[in-house]
């Protein structure tokens, strides 16, 4: 089975460039409030309804506020066959890093 790896947010940016595809797992209030605005949303619970939608043939980065459920979404999708990566430190990382974030409805951005 592939290792579970965690990239830190400039190692997530080069990833995303090179065609990676960003998940965030956190629930709709959080995704509503905060997010990149080049992520997909897949709650973490949602995540085994959603397998079809994922391409096999692209690295997946999965993300949620600190880390650690997105850490449980990466490890399911490499069992599930996919490979697959956590952002360490979670959006709380990417905006530490200065990434820009959107919102709904206009509001500001918040983690």
């Amino acid at each position: 089975m592939a290792q579970l790896r965690e990239v830190n947010v400039d190692e997530v940016l080069e990833l995303l460039d090179e065609g990676a595809l960003l998940i965030d797992v956190r629930e709709d209030n959080e995704w509503q409030a905060g997010r990149s605005a080049q992520a997909q949303h897949i709650a973490l619970a949602e995540l085994p309804d959603h397998l079809a939608d994922l391409p096999k043939d692209q690295l997946v980065v999965c993300v949620c506020r600190s880390g650690a459920r997105s850490l449980r979404a990466t490890g399911f999708l490499i069992e599930q066959g996919f490979e697959a990566v956590n952002l360490s430190g979670g959006m709380q990382a990417w905006e530490s890093a200065g990434q820009p974030l959107v919102a709904d409805g206009g509001e500001p951005a918040i983690i």
